[in-house]
């Protein structure tokens, strides 16, 4: 049986139009993007490329309100905002609980250098609150807010989050890490008002490390390190032309495809609970529909362990997640699955969609995920 891949929300394969791009600009504009001969005028002709087909899918089309820099991910495009708004300006760093590491992990070591640190936590419904954020950010140098939580898919009022951090401290710098929100939910730069966005281009069957941090005009921060003075002295360092294609080209296609998928991801995850209702099998599904991002559908099945339904489903060809890739193996408590009130007894499977997920794919899943919990709970009733 061909594996079934379910856990897009960790990393997209990138897909064959992306990698003939950066293959032929490898071969064709490989030189350095900094030099003046006519082969660094090639590399930096399909960066600006890139920049462009980017700035268009954030909503930004030509620049008009900001610019891109290219990093080698979101958790550097994070880092660059937290760290570089951080060392420039006054005041505590707020972020919400619910933060993917990648900024979780930057403020801690803010707070160890001696920053103040506000953690805001959200609901019980995962959702946060924008006056009580507004409330903590008032005379905050950083408040960072991630758009979708990437462990179960809920997505935060962002907007309207800005909007009241604005009111209550106009001079903080503001940013938004949308890993997990970009082409899966409407994402306009100009629309949310923060002053820096974060992406990744693996995670929109992109190149594994490429990124970038959309930044408004005008916004000043510190470089995290010295260089060549590349990117406006944001980020020095020899550009990466195919990289910056193959995301330019990555987000110019996700972009394009978003109407159709939200509707096809929904459908999806309709027929997973419905073969799983129609097997009489116990879950929960954690996050309603109207508040999740499409593409991540979270469930949570009373006396299954985690690890053990993850194991089971991966040696039967179906790959998912319990939780963020990237914690996995952390053995500390969910902060948000405890937020939403999930019983430490009932395991979260979390299964993701990418644009190549097929209906067959996933109703061969959704069967074996019911026969796997199903054996998993007999097993423990009977032990």
């Amino acid at each position: 049986m061909t594996p079934i891949y379910l856990d897009n929300a960790a990393s997209t394969r990138v897909t064959d139009e992306v990698i003939a791009l950066m293959t032929e600009v490898m071969r064709t504009a490989w030189g350095n993007p900094s030099s003046l001969h006519p082969q660094g005028a090639a590399a930096r002709s399909q960066i600006e490329v890139a920049r462009g087909r980017l700035l268009a899918a954030l909503g930004d089309p030509g620049g008009a309100r900001g610019d891109i820099v290219w990093t080698s991910g979101c958790s550097e495009a994070d880092a660059l905002a937290v760290l570089g708004a951080a060392r420039v300006r006054e005041g505590s760093i707020v972020v919400s609980s619910i933060e993917h590491a990648a900024v979780g992990a930057v403020a801690a070591r803010l707070g160890d250098a001696g920053r103040a640190v506000i953690e805001v936590a959200p609901g019980p419904d995962g959702v946060l609150d924008p006056e009580t954020v507004a409330d903590a950010a008032v005379g905050a140098a950083v408040v960072a807010i991630v758009m979708v939580q990437n462990e179960v898919g809920i997505v935060q009022p962002v907007t309207s989050i800005v909007s009241a951090v604005r009111q209550r401290s106009p001079g903080c710098h503001i940013h938004v890490d949308a890993a997990q929100a970009f082409g899966k939910v409407m994402l306009d730069v100009g629309a949310i008002g923060a002053d820096s966005v974060a992406i990744a281009g693996h995670k929109l069957h992109g190149p594994k490390g490429t990124g970038a941090l959309w930044l408004r005009t005008g916004v000043v921060l510190e470089a995290l390190w010295a260089g060549g003075g590349q990117q406006k002295g944001l980020r020095g360092g020899t550009q990466d032309a195919p990289g910056s294609a193959g995301l330019g080209l990555a987000a110019e296609r996700a972009i394009a495809a978003m109407p159709s998928a939200r509707t096809r991801w929904l459908e999806l995850a309709g027929r997973i609970t419905s073969i799983l209702d129609a097997r009489s099998i116990a879950y929960r599904q954690l996050v309603p529909d109207q508040r999740r991002a499409p593409h991540i559908l979270a469930l949570g099945i009373p006396g299954v362990p985690a690890t053990a339904l993850r194991t089971v489903l991966s040696s039967r060809g179906v790959y998912v997640s319990t939780g963020s890739a990237c914690a996995e193996r952390d053995s500390k408590p969910s902060v948000v699955l405890a937020a939403i009130g999930l019983p430490a007894d009932v395991g979260m499977v979390r299964l993701s969609f990418g644009l190549e997920t097929t209906t067959a794919e996933v109703e061969a899943a959704a069967a074996i995920l019911a026969d796997v919990a199903g054996e998993l709970s007999q097993r423990r009733t009977a032990g």
